[in-house]
C-alpha cells in the first residue's frame, strides 16, 4: 500500500534561493515540452523525450535525471486530462469548458511539484538531513522537520519519488513509502455505517466569497487535518470493537445529484473522495474490513421499519417517517442504513473492498487542493 509522508524542510536563504530557482527552471522546461507535445501531438514518454530532451537539458540547466522527470509530468499531465474529460469531470464534449481545456496546452505554474528520485535525493533519516539537486549543483545538508510516526514510516518503508512542494513561502518533501497491508484477522461481528453529509456555505455575499479566497489554502488545511481525524477515530472505533466498516459508493454523485445554482459551485468543490480515502487507507493498515453500498435513497429510507418516501427527510439534518411516526438525525438514520447494506452484503459473501488509492493520490500527505467539509459525518453502530 502507498502512503505519502510529508517533512518540511528547514532551508537557509541560499538552499531556498537555489530550490526556487530549480523549480522555476523545471516548470519553465515542462511549460515547453507541453507546447511541443501539443502541436506535434505527441503525449508519449519515449518519443516526447526524443524531441525535447537535449534542449531541455542546454536551455534550462537540468541534469539528465530532471530532464527526464520534466517530461514524464508532462506526459502524466495530459494523461491526466484526458482521463478527466472522458469522465465528464471538465463537461460536455462541446461545452465551453470542455473546449478550454482541451483546444490549449497544458501549462505549469512556475512552483508547480517537481518530482525527485533516490538519483536526486539522498535522504539521512536519522540526522533529519536531505542532499537535493538544484540547477546551481548539489546543495547538501538541507534539514528537515517530522513527527516520530513519520520519520518511523520513513526509515522503514521509503521507497520512490518525493515530490519538491513550495506552498507559502514554505517547502516540503512529500515521500511515498509502500507499507504492508494488514489482512483482516478475523471475522467483523458487525459494521459501522460512515454517512458522508455536504455542509454548504449559507453566506453568498461578495464579501464572504472574498475572505473564502483569501483563506482557502488554510481552510483546505483545516479541512483535511479534521478529515485525518475522523477517519483516524472511525477505524480505531471499528478495529477495538472488531467491526467492519461501510461507506457509500459515490462515484458519479455529482452526476446524480440535482442542487439550485447557488449551490453548484460549493457542490463541486466538495471533494467525496478525501474522507473517504483516508478512512480506506487506514482501514487497509490496520486490517479493519471495508465495504462500499449503494447509497440509493438512504436518505429517504426509515432504519426502524424501511419506509422510502421523499417527504420522510423533512430537513437537512432531521428525518421523519410518515409510515412508524419514528424522528431521529438524518444523518444517524443514513448512517444505520448504509451499516445495514453493508451487514447484508457481507453475509452474502462480499470480501473486503477497500480499494487503493488512485493514481496520483496522496493519502497520506499533502495531497491536492481540494478538500471537503467533514462535520457532518456520522457513524452508526447497531446500538445507535
Amino acid at each position: 500500500m502507498k502512503l505519502v509522508v510529508q517533512v518540511k524542510l528547514l532551508l537557509k536563504p541560499v538552499q531556498a534561493t537555489a530550490l526556487q530557482a530549480t523549480l522555476r527552471a523545471c516548470n519553465e522546461a515542462a511549460t515547453w515540452a507541453s507546447q511541443i507535445a501539443f502541436e506535434k501531438d505527441v503525449k508519449n514518454n519515449f518519443a516526447l523525450r526524443r524531441l525535447t530532451y537535449d534542449e531541455a537539458k542546454a536551455r534550462w540547466g537540468l541534469g539528465a535525471q530532471a530532464a527526464q522527470h520534466v517530461i514524464k509530468k508532462t506526459c502524466d499531465a495530459y494523461a491526466t486530462l484526458k482521463a478527466n474529460l472522458r469522465a465528464g469531470n471538465l463537461g460536455m464534449p462541446g461545452s465551453k469548458r470542455y473546449r478550454k481545456a482541451n483546444e490549449k496546452p497544458v501549462a505549469f505554474r512556475p512552483e508547480s511539484a517537481q518530482p525527485y528520485d533516490d538519483r536526486m535525493l539522498s535522504w539521512q533519516i536519522t540526522e533529519r538531513r536531505v542532499s537535493i539537486w538544484t540547477v546551481y549543483g548539489r546543495v547538501k545538508d538541507v534539514a528537515f522537520t517530522a513527527g516520530p510516526e513519520q520519520l518511523a514510516t520513513l526509515a522503514l518503508y521509503r521507497k520512490g519519488e518525493s515530490d519538491l512542494v513550495c506552498r507559502d513561502g514554505m517547502w516540503f518533501l512529500l515521500a511515498t513509502c509502500e507499507v504492508p497491508e494488514v489482512p483482516p484477522s478475523t471475522e467483523p461481528v458487525d459494521f459501522l455505517g460512515v454517512d458522508l453529509g455536504i455542509a454548504l456555505q449559507k453566506r453568498n455575499t461578495p464579501s464572504a466569497k472574498r475572505r473564502l479566497k483569501k483563506r482557502r489554502r488554510k481552510e483546505a488545511r483545516r479541512a483535511k487535518d479534521i478529515n485525518h481525524k475522523i477517519a483516524k477515530h472511525v477505524v480505531a472505533e471499528a478495529e477495538r470493537t472488531g467491526r467492519g466498516i461501510a461507506l457509500e459508493n459515490l462515484t458519479g454523485i455529482r452526476e446524480r445529484v440535482r442542487l439550485r445554482k447557488p449551490q453548484r459551485a460549493t457542490h463541486s468543490s466538495w471533494s467525496f473522495a478525501q474522507l473517504g480515502q483516508f478512512i480506506a487507507y487506514k482501514a487497509r493498515r490496520a486490517g479493519v474490513p471495508l465495504v462500499y453500498v449503494d447509497p440509493a435513497y438512504t436518505s429517504r429510507t426509515c432504519a426502524e421499519c424501511g419506509h422510502i418516501d421523499k417527504a420522510n427527510r423533512v430537513s437537512q439534518a432531521w428525518f421523519a417517517c410518515r409510515s412508524c411516526g419514528v424522528v431521529a438525525h438524518a444523518d444517524r438514520n443514513g448512517s444505520r442504513n448504509i451499516r445495514a447494506r453493508a451487514w447484508e452484503l457481507w453475509r452474502r459473501g462480499a470480501e473486503s473492498t477497500a480499494p487503493a488509492p488512485p493514481e496520483g493520490t496522496r493519502p497520506g500527505g499533502v495531497g491536492r487542493e481540494r478538500s471537503i467539509t467533514a462535520s457532518d459525518a456520522r457513524c452508526a453502530s447497531p446500538l445507535t
